[in-house]
């Protein structure tokens, strides 16, 4: 087995109170991909920064093998005296490195490097950054939450480049679906210490479940047996004094074992203040279009969404989905289209940049507006230390001023907000940035259990698949197509990958002129007559193979069959199983014709 690469070992840090890291044990290989999870707030951040040479444990040691090249992405970079982004970049390069990386990666991530670092919005300073830790190749790349703030073609792309690298990876992310496709060890921070399996976040959750049940199960035997030696003190101590007293000993071992175990973090109580229920129209939108100047955001858009409809809105950044929703909503007039709410709207916003925080408020004045102890959720007081509890913040935070809070606590605080106030449309621009897996499960559960409507800006494609009933994307040019289903499934209608489209911040309404107007030798496709032939014929076999296993199904149903006939129960199974894979490939086909003859009537 190689030598690795970093190597953490024994690592202690305290920050007062409960220790942060107690004998922590790290070890990374060459070419190795591990993801560190662990709730906000259990040093996460801090055990990376250590690897990286920017914080000094109080005890354990830090070992990188000579030679080795070690680029660490923070959530939020420092860009110093830089003029550009271009300068920014070339200044990680070292003398032997290849100094056209610099700007390749900058034009790969839909920069140019002549941009100011400093009036750079969040995703284009987290492409700045990312450009600045790849264009050397390092040894280890420690990425600290890398898609936040990044659109969904931007984090396709990375995922690629990433996969593509010989660098060892170590990755800090609340995107699941960027872990799974990564990583290929896991290492679990909880409760100051790491556990680490050679398997990627795909089998998390699963082994992290195995794990907690195992130590409930252990906790319960010391229960009992501290139970046990208790009933021993009480009545056989006194006469058998000098032989017991390493029996007596042993249980005030046991007695410190369990007042020194440190339990899991509760979850989130997240629970949305439901108003009265909206109509059954919450949204009509009809031929709607914004334009700025000669920029088209939203084209000749129409949609109708429903009480209980999760809408997801994707696409890059700058496409235009805020605007969307601040048109759906009411908050923005259209050019030209209608907008028609329903009746009894009740809108609560989450927004993504937390622009409403006032940095130097404590986080209780962040909650009750400076207006005492309580605050109103659901339209009833609640006393502000147990609104904080329901979202894990202790009562000891109570003064903390916003501006040193986690990006996860300002996350959770935005959250407590815009739940507290009862709604029927919850409007949540990007909610999962910087929330843990466990506060994201949680959130989720909310949002299935919630009864009004949601309408969701997201880049998380686990999250959108989750959650959402349909997806609406940009199709360039202002023009958007609303998909049902998830993120996976818009990208089976659509018949291409998202990414492939906008990752050069090229309308695909462009590319589509292109090649109409670009000289094709080949010809235009066409269905055959035998494609044609079975889209027309697989609905009535479809609908003769479902009456089939509707009558089969009535035969087994009698519960006497088995005794009275056994080859009719046999045959009658087999008919039903063989009538169940024929309906399942004739509708796999007929989908599959479908979507190809929709696809060339839009070429």
């Amino acid at each position: 087995m190689a030598p690795p690469l970093i190597q953490l070992k024994d690592i202690k840090l305290t920050f007062g109170g409960t220790p942060l890291l107690s004998g922590v044990e790290l070890n990374v290989a060459p070419s190795e991909r591990v993801c560190l999870i662990g709730r906000n707030g259990s040093g996460k951040s801090t055990l990376l920064k250590i690897a990286a040479g920017l914080v000094e444990p109080d005890g354990g040691t830090r070992f990188v093998q000579p030679g080795a090249t070690v680029r660490y992405l923070p959530q939020e970079p420092d860009f110093g005296d830089h003029k550009t982004t271009l300068a920014y970049v070339e200044s990680g390069l070292a003398p032997g490195d290849d100094q056209h990386q610099a700007r390749y990666l900058l034009e790969q991530l839909g920069l140019t490097g002549e941009e100011n670092p400093h009036d750079l919005s969040g995703g284009e300073a987290r492409r700045a950054a990312l450009a600045y830790v790849l264009a050397p190749s390092p040894d280890i790349l420690l990425l600290d939450e890398p898609t936040n703030h990044l659109d969904l073609a931007t984090i396709e792309w990375l995922e690629q480049e990433l996969d593509g690298r010989r660098s060892a990876l170590v990755i800090i992310s609340h995107d699941r679906r960027f872990l799974t496709n990564l990583s290929r060890s896991t290492a679990w921070l909880d409760r100051g210490r790491i556990k680490q399996i050679d398997r990627g976040f795909a089998s998390f959750e699963t082994w992290r479940d195995e794990v907690l049940a195992e130590e409930e199960r252990d906790q319960h035997k010391l229960d009992r047996k501290i139970v046990d030696e208790e009933h021993w003190l009480r009545h056989g101590v006194s006469g058998r004094r000098k032989r017991n007293v390493k029996r007596l000993s042993n249980l005030h071992a046991l007695r410190d074992q369990r007042r020194n175990y440190r339990g899991t973090a509760g979850s989130a109580n997240l629970a949305a203040s439901e108003a009265e229920q909206s109509g059954k129209l919450v949204i009509e939108a009809k031929g709607i279009t914004k334009a700025y100047g000669e920029r088209r955001i939203v084209d000749n858009f129409s949609t109708r969404i429903q009480r209980g409809d999760r809408l997801g809105i994707i696409g890059p950044n700058g496409a235009g989905k805020t605007t969307l929703v601040n048109l759906l909503t009411g908050g923005m007039q259209p050019d030209s289209g209608t907008i028609r709410l329903g009746a009894n709207l009740e809108v609560a916003t989450l927004d993504q940049h937390r622009e409403s925080l006032d940095p130097k408020s404590t986080l209780a004045e962040a909650l009750t507006g400076g207006r005492g102890d309580q605050i109103m959720v659901g339209g009833k007081p609640k006393h502000v230390v147990g609104y904080m509890k329901d979202f894990l913040f202790a009562q000891e935070q109570r003064g903390t001023p916003v501006e040193v809070l986690s990006g996860g606590e300002r996350g959770r605080l935005m959250l407590a907000r815009a739940l507290a106030k009862p709604s029927n449309l919850l409007v949540l621009d990007e909610p999962t940035n910087d929330l843990d897996l466990e506060t994201l499960d949680v959130l989720e559960e909310m949002l299935g259990d919630y009864e009004g409507t949601v309408i969701l800006i997201s880049h998380d494609r686990d999250f959108l698949d989750r959650v959402v009933t349909s997806v609406i994307a940009p199709e360039g040019n202002g023009k958007w197509i609303e998909y049902a289903g998830g993120y996976s499934d818009m990208l089976i209608q659509r018949g291409a990958d998202l990414k492939r489209e906008t990752a050069k911040s090229q309308p695909a309404a462009e590319k589509k002129e292109e090649r109409a107007a670009a000289p094709s030798s080949a010809p235009k496709r066409k269905l055959s007559f035998n494609e044609k032939h079975a889209l027309e014929t697989l609905p009535k076999k479809m609908e003769t193979l479902q009456a089939d296993i509707a009558r089969l199904q009535q035969v087994l149903d009698d519960p006497n069959l088995y005794g009275k006939d056994r080859k009719k129960f046999d045959d009658t199974s087999a008919a039903i199983a063989k009538a169940h894979e024929e309906l399942s490939a004739a509708e796999e086909r007929w989908l599959e014709l479908e979507m190809l003859r929709e696809e060339i009537e839009q070429a």
